[in-house]
């Protein structure tokens, strides 16, 4: 537990660092062009709005929402053992990667990372910047290429929509760029740094708790479902590799069933009716390949 706690400490002053450089150079390019032409209140009044366009998750940078998911994952395998499989790990990299390409948000700052979680949980998570996360006992339930890259899409979709940026209180940005504002011109005391830690710690909590705990909203699922069969048939995937895994899902009575997917996602009987409609939308829908079912069992041969 404490050193799980000393990654997300150290994780936060990463985050925190960035964060100021982002503000810092707000503040010298202001003081740069106001040595030209600009007066003190013209100074200050663009300061003021640069700071309060800081105040929510939509202007979080690139950079910064690596930091934050970075941060993020170091919580997820603090909790969970990664699952010892290079070839595999490959695999799944290959799968989520080629997805990712044919998504609404091919690139992120570090690129799409996927890890496999060696639980038997079933459970997919998106950590934002790009970070994806599936459990050995989801992989388990997969029958064949195209519903794990559906079961993929749908955490890109999550990655695509920054759904975890929006599981951030906004009260928290308030107050991280409130004391940044007030600290800009000035040094860093241990007691602000502090103040900002635990703040960053708790913005990390947020996103976290979303995960692992509740979820995401329900509208953000059915969202990412939404996208899941759009970028899953943009690549050449079968979209009814989603409906085929939650039909799984639908009638488990198993132990399973009260925590993982069952416990952050909403039921599987909800979300079925609007994949159909999704899926019977398309004008064409790809078929499955031999050669994909075949590359999915050679990789699966040594999941147990």
């Amino acid at each position: 537990m404490r050193a799980s706690k000393l990654k997300i400490r150290v994780s936060s002053l990463i985050i925190i660092t960035v964060v100021l450089i982002s503000c810092a150079s707000i503040q010298e390019g202001v003081e740069a062009i106001s040595k030209i032409r600009l007066s003190s209140s013209d100074k200050e009044a663009i300061v003021k709005t640069a700071k309060a366009l800081r105040n929510s998750f939509a202007d979080i940078s690139e950079e910064e929402e690596y930091y934050i998911g970075r941060a993020v994952s170091a919580f997820i395998i603090s909790k969970y053992p990664v699952f010892q499989n290079g070839a595999l790990a490959r695999y799944i990299n290959i799968v989520g990667n080629t997805v990712a390409i044919y998504s609404n948000r091919p690139e992120t700052y570090a690129g799409y990372h996927f890890l496999i979680l060696d639980t038997e949980d079933v459970n997919a998570m998106a950590a934002p910047g790009g970070f994806i996360f599936i459990t050995r006992g989801l992989l388990k339930r997969c029958n064949d290429e195209d519903m794990l890259a559906a079961i993929l899409a749908h955490e890109v979709g999550h990655v695509s929509a920054k759904h975890g940026l929006r599981s951030i209180k906004k009260s928290r940005l308030i107050d991280a760029f409130k004391i940044i504002g007030l600290e800009t011109a000035k040094k860093f005391g241990p007691e602000k740094l502090a103040q900002l830690t635990t703040i960053f710690e708790n913005i990390l909590g947020d996103i976290a708790e979303k995960l692992i705990e509740r979820g995401y909203d329900r509208k953000y699922e059915y969202e990412a479902d939404k996208l899941s069969v759009e970028f899953g048939t943009r690549t050449g995937y079968d979209p009814n590799g989603l409906l085929d895994f939650l039909e799984t899902m639908k009638d488990d009575s198993s132990g399973a069933s009260k925590k993982g997917w069952f416990k952050t996602h909403p039921s599987a009987k909800d979300r079925i009716d609007k994949v159909k409609k999704e899926v019977n939308s398309l004008k064409a829908v790809p078929q499955r390949e031999a050669v994909r079912t075949n590359r999915f069992k050679r990789a699966m041969k040594n999941l147990k």
